[in-house]
């Protein structure tokens, strides 16, 4: 089966910071947890996926096609959700959503009719009305309504309430079985614990860890994705204060 999302080689250097090399897959129908503390490189390997920044080597390629010179097609097959949503903060959701369907010919208009009532979001409010977690809610719903194969997504439960976290692990997990490939970028990583297929562990640039949550959690006796990130984090801390 051909990855919805291939990584190969991705590397990104900044004074002070360098990234990569980073390779891993995104298959169909699967959940991949990217995880990493802050700084490790998380949010710039997905900037660079979207090359909202350009990465200075490496491939990606989305359904089998290089992103280079297909960008425009491919991003109608993929959705992004990256937090709170913070454009047009004054301009009414029910506006925002008619500049947005424009730009994607399988915008499905009851599916997003479903997801802003299962968000609970008035469509006569404005973002600047909307709950930090609401706004997140906002950007998912925008995200899922245009039939994406793909969905990319960097903190997307953060500011959630409990409940409506466990909600959205759920439409992840009717997503999951319909075909949908996700990039789930987090730092609640008992979410992960409970949705995700794959972990894709980066630590100071560089990937440690690519495979499956259950080989991921067997090779640290079976701990909670939590406890390993500490175990592995607080080792290098106690490095550094032993210097």
């Amino acid at each position: 089966m051909t990855p919805a999302l291939q990584i190969d080689g991705l590397q990104k250097t900044y004074p002070g910071f360098s990234l990569g090399p980073v390779s891993f897959s995104v298959e169909p129908g699967s959940i991949v947890g990217f995880i990493g503390r802050n700084g490790a490189g998380k949010t710039t390997t997905l900037k660079s996926i979207l090359h909202i920044v350009h990465p200075d080597a490496g491939s990606i390629r989305y359904f089998g096609e290089d992103f280079e010179g297909n960008e425009r097609s491919l991003k109608q097959r993929i959705g992004f959700a990256g937090g709170a949503v913070d454009w047009y903060p004054r301009k009414r959701i029910r506006d925002i959503l008619d500049v947005t369907r424009r730009f994607y010919p399988n915008w499905d208009e009851a599916a997003n009719r479903k997801y802003l009532d299962a968000f609970s979001l008035d469509p006569m409010k404005t973002p600047r009305e909307l709950s930090e977690g609401m706004k997140v809610k906002l950007n998912l719903a925008i995200a899922l309504s245009h039939r994406a194969e793909l969905l990319l997504l960097d903190e997307p439960t953060s500011g959630l309430d409990p409940v409506s976290r466990e909600e959205l692990l759920d439409i992840f997990g009717l997503l999951r079985e319909r075909g949908t490939a996700i990039l789930f970028s987090t730092h609640i990583t008992s979410d992960l614990d409970k949705c995700a297929d794959s972990i894709a562990y980066i630590r100071k640039g560089q990937l440690v860890a690519a495979e499956s949550l259950a080989d991921f959690r067997a090779a640290h006796g079976g701990a909670v994705l939590d406890d390993i990130m500490v175990r592995y984090e607080k080792e290098d801390f106690r490095e550094k204060l032993a210097e």
